[in-house]
């Protein structure tokens, strides 16, 4: 009985055992980062807050502990719908895995409960309301676990953007099996969140883990909006076609408009949202996981527990409304640590609508204020200057590196800045003027057409051509100046009122208008440049190496799209997505290692004793029929006698990447 490789005595459990697990198991030679101390420490019995970003190797730092303690490790996971793609991806290891939820019939889980208390399973997942059951309990009671892993525990922060009630009773886990250690993961917490997350399961004497939050192989970018669908398009047709990614979106009625377009212009695009019936949700999360360059449009109801790794990009046609959503939503992109793109466009229109929202929901007045707060800290990362990447790695606690990160739109096309003081006051003042002397109130649109002396059906119905503010704005053109008000909006110099969204002045406008307070602003630029990571910058080898990674050479990229091709019918065959059998930076090692023998595979990162013994003679194959080929043929770029691959190829070739672990919004 006990976990895998047959440890029954906690004493006879070393480090040198989970390493051991680490390369049989799951073939990797080495941990990564903060791994090995997380999983020293849990499989000692010590209890864990780890915060880890996605494709970190979170999911390692609970398998490895259930694999090498006795016992079945117990997975509380919120992703009823991907527990059977998360169990098959185990099982496709050689991990005894199973799970428990509402979609199973009587019989099913009757099998289940049999294997765990045979002490059969080396993991098994439950979701979160199936422990407040006493029968659950009563289950679980009556085997031996061997750790508890609360995954995406930032659920249980009543603050947070994912709050899951549920998530609060799991406090009891330390109470009814006080010597099970527990470890608490998520992929994004902010200093309080990471504090509530260790209050509310009552952790209190549990070790804390802080990796980074960067994701050197994303680059983000924020464009300003101006007819977003058309951009969006022209962004996947120049960079991204044939790969697969999300776009987010507000609005259900937007995601089914923007699926439709990107379809009707020659993407493969589906919808995703809470109208939709449940079973063409299903249908389009099962196709988005298992296919090949499909893009889903969605709300944030999507992406709870996407194994994907490949996902190319991720783009937003609408602001998130908080930092915490955005990292989490953009980090669903390169899972594999292959260069993937956060893309989002942003507007005036975007300001104005979630400062409406916040106002007229639901929630006392201080839920308002931490609302208005967090949409602050978006405002700031899009309307930055500075680095991106940095604004970000500080708002989770994190100092950036002050020469800036090289991969983001800031760094590699700088933003010009100006004093946009005269510019913010004639604005403000014509808010004053519309207020004092008529007593009105009116949106931006009234507000830039009175600024360009713009004499409209409106303009006009209202007598606003005879204010002195009338036409004084004519130096800048009307995006211009929508860019102005967006800022100080912003800036909190501007504000939101009403379901109307009229624009009124804030305690912090009066400094501008009596001159004791500069504006700075960013200048709008006039047509967004197609970007590519800068070469050469200092302190970025780290981002160079995963960018290189992607990039193989021309001659080895037959065997990359035959092991592809195999790959697929593979996945076909089994009912599993294809990530399942290999991920790509495994095939692109195995196409330039050009392993010759099973055991130079089993050298490969990411190819375990499971994969070698069911695939091996797979792959070989595939190498073997291209070798005879003379298109496919690797010919100077083949193995040396010794089975080393040459140099010339692998010089830069990335550290492996984990298995993919659930991530979700």
């Amino acid at each position: 009985m006990g976990g895998m490789g047959g440890i029954s005595e906690m004493p006879g459990v070393t480090e040198s055992e989970a390493l051991a697990t680490l390369h049989r198991v799951f073939g990797y030679e080495a941990f990564r980062g903060e791994q090995e101390a997380v999983i020293e420490h849990v499989v000692a019995g010590g209890d864990a807050v780890v915060l880890m970003p996605t494709g970190g190797g979170k999911s390692l730092c609970y398998q490895i502990p259930a694999l090498v303690r006795p016992g079945t490790g117990i997975v509380v996971s919120p992703l009823i719908a991907l527990m059977q793609d998360q169990v098959d991806a185990l099982r496709a290891l050689g991990v005894r895995a199973g799970f428990m939820n509402s979609t199973q019939d009587f019989d099913e889980r009757r099998v289940v409960e049999a294997e765990y208390l045979a002490g059969e399973l080396d993991l098994l997942y439950l979701a979160p309301e199936r422990l407040r059951l006493d029968s659950t309990l009563d289950l679980l009671s009556r085997g031996k676990i061997a750790v508890f892993a609360i995954d995406e525990a930032h659920c249980v922060s009543q603050w947070g953007h994912d709050f899951r009630p549920d998530y609060l009773a799991l406090s009891l886990l330390g109470e009814r099996w006080p010597d099970v250690p527990r470890i608490a993961l998520t992929a994004t917490a902010t200093h309080a969140t990471h504090q509530e997350i260790t209050q509310r399961l009552h952790m209190p004497t549990a070790r804390h883990f802080v990796a980074s939050f960067d994701r050197p192989n994303i680059q983000y970018r924020i464009v300003p909006k101006a007819d977003p669908k058309k951009q969006l398009l022209g962004f996947l047709r120049e960079e991204h076609t044939g790969d697969a990614g999300i776009v987010y979106c507000l609005s259900r009625r937007s995601v089914d408009t923007t699926a439709e377009f990107l379809s009707r212009n020659g993407i493969e695009a589906v919808p995703y949202h809470a109208g939709l019936d449940a079973g063409t949700r299903a249908a389009h999360q099962s196709r988005f996981l298992r296919e090949e360059g499909l893009v889903v449009v969605a709300t944030i109801a999507f992406g709870m527990g996407i194994d994907k790794p490949d996902v190319r990009f991720v783009a937003h046609l609408d602001l998130p409304k908080s930092v915490e959503g955005y990292y989490q939503e953009t980090g669903r992109a390169g899972r594999d640590g292959l260069p993937s793109t956060a893309w989002m466009a942003y507007g005036l229109n975007d300001v104005i609508q979630q400062r409406k929202l916040i106002q007229s929901g639901e929630g006392d007045e201080a839920f308002r204020r931490r609302a208005a707060a967090h949409l602050d800290s978006m405002l700031a990362l899009c309307e930055t200057a500075q680095c991106r990447r940095g604004q970000l790695l500080a708002y989770f606690g994190q100092d950036p590196d002050l020469a800036g990160c090289g991969n983001c739109d800031t760094c590699l096309v700088p933003p010009e800045t100006w004093d946009g003081t005269v510019a913010a006051q004639k604005v403000l003042s014509t808010v004053v003027r519309l207020q004092r002397e008529r007593g009105q109130k009116f949106g931006a649109v009234q507000i830039v057409d009175i600024l360009l002396g713009k004499r409209t059906a409106k303009v006009i119905q209202f007598d606003h051509d005879q204010l002195s503010v009338f036409g004084i704005g004519e130096e800048l053109d009307e995006g211009e100046w929508r860019g102005v008000v967006r800022q100080l909006l912003a800036q909190g110099l501007l504000a939101v009122e009403g379901e109307y969204g009229t624009l009124v002045l804030t305690e912090a406008s009066g400094s501008v208008l009596r001159r004791e307070r500069e504006v700075p602003l960013r200048k709008e630029p006039k047509k967004p440049a197609t970007l590519r990571p800068a070469s050469g910058s200092s302190g970025r080898s780290e981002r160079k190496a995963k960018a290189a990674a992607a990039e193989l050479p021309e001659e080895l990229q037959p065997a990359f799209e035959a092991l592809r091709a195999w790959r697929a019918e593979q996945a076909r065959e089994q009912g599993v997505p294809a990530y399942v059998i290999f991920h790509d930076a495994t095939l692109r090692e195995i196409a330039t290692a050009w392993p010759t023998s099973v055991t130079q595979l089993g050298g490969i990162s990411g190819v375990g004793e499971k994969k070698l013994a069911t695939y091996g003679e797979g792959v070989l194959e595939v190498l073997s029929s291209l070798a005879t080929t003379t298109e496919g043929s690797p010919s100077v770029d083949a193995p040396t006698a010794d089975g080393q691959a040459p140099a010339a190829v692998t010089d830069d070739w990335p550290e492996p990447d984990e298995e993919p672990e659930p991530d979700w919004i």
